[in-house]
């Protein structure tokens, strides 16, 4: 295991670092230290490293590009109704950035912070290290939470995200990771691979993409993965939808029940390569990366360039119960987790 330090350019006059981990294999994990970007896990190949991940080479890239790659979205990741929440009958209000609506916590989210960063180097892993207390007046939410996330990579070539929270009031705490993917360093667009998702439903959603409650069967060749399914073919499909492509939350099974299984599995035939994505908690949110720019200074572009699959809780739960509880509490420390296992 070794670990690497270097600039990766500024955001508003101040220096991010990325951090990279290196295994005893040649794969590595970079992670920044402004918005706890996942900015690399890449595979050796005999034309040097290839990066697995959708990725920019610079701060000013990510800033250009847009599209939240690879940032670290939370403490509320998705829509949240009229930018409000309920608990225990007391009503929370947070800021409007799309129309009426809140999402990913809007411009006080994590992804919009410096964190905290130490990388660590054991016998059979390494991490990047992120810590961050935030409170009300830098997040936005009504109270004080104290922040960790571990991103560590191991010797089976295996990175697992974990996510910490402890707060001094009640508040929510629904992160995750936007990280893109494409597993073809050949390939365009993501047409060519195969998808896999451990799901039976996905949400109805209004004209402002809010979930209504309702839970729709998974039928028909733009939604029902379970069995996998060629995300050519699909896309074909979604591409007579307003959004031409996906942008859909998906109910999984949560890999901590029973079997361990994973919530999707992402593979491309060509190369043989293979990416396993497990999870604790029960939504699965895709979105296929739809009107990506053809000059995004990004290592893949272009309309379906990468595919992003955000693992998380069911969104806007506050106003569904039956979605599961996103509530963070004081003395009730909450722990989430993703783990990704590729095969190359």
């Amino acid at each position: 295991m070794q670990v690497y330090e270097n600039d990766f350019g500024k955001i508003n006059h101040d220096s991010v670092t990325r951090y990279t981990i290196e295994n005893d294999h040649g794969i590595r994990m970079s992670v920044l230290n402004y918005g706890g970007i996942w900015q690399e896990y890449s595979i050796p190949t005999k034309n040097g490293q290839f990066n697995l991940l959708l990725a920019g080479d610079s701060m000013a890239d990510y800033l250009k590009a847009g599209y939240s790659i690879g940032q670290l979205i939370g403490p509320v990741a998705n829509r949240t109704k009229n930018a409000e929440f309920e608990i225990d009958g007391k009503t929370y209000r947070i800021q409007k950035n799309e129309g009426n609506n809140n999402i990913h916590s809007g411009d006080k989210g994590w992804q919009n912070h410096f964190w905290d960063a130490e990388a660590k180097v054991f016998k059979d892993s390494g991490q990047v290290v992120l810590h961050q207390t935030f409170s009300p007046d830098n997040d936005g939410m009504p109270a004080t939470t104290d922040i960790y996330v571990v991103y560590t990579l191991d010797n089976l070539d295996r990175v697992t995200i974990d996510l910490y929270g402890q707060s001094d009031g009640p508040t929510l705490f629904n992160p995750t990771s936007h990280t893109y993917w494409n597993l073809s360093d050949t390939d365009k667009t993501i047409e060519g691979q195969n998808l896999t998702i451990n799901s039976n439903y996905h949400l109805a959603v209004d004209s402002e993409k809010l979930p209504t409650g309702e839970l729709i069967t998974n039928a028909g060749q733009g939604y029902d993965f379970k069995n996998g399914n060629s995300l050519k073919a699909a896309l074909s499909e979604m591409n007579k939808t307003k959004e031409k492509g996906y942008d859909d939350f998906f109910v999984v099974k949560p890999s901590s029940t029973y079997g361990y299984e994973p919530i999707a599995i992402l593979s491309d035939p060509k190369s043989g390569r293979e990416m396993r994505m497990y999870s604790d908690r029960n939504a699965l949110i895709m979105f296929s990366a739809n009107g990506l720019p053809h000059d995004a200074p990004l290592n893949h572009t272009g309309n379906w360039a990468a595919l992003a699959l955000e693992a998380q809780n069911l969104p806007d739960a506050t106003n569904y119960p039956e979605f599961g509880d996103i509530t963070l509490r004081p003395l009730a420390p909450v722990h989430h987790q993703i783990h990704y296992e590729i095969k190359y």
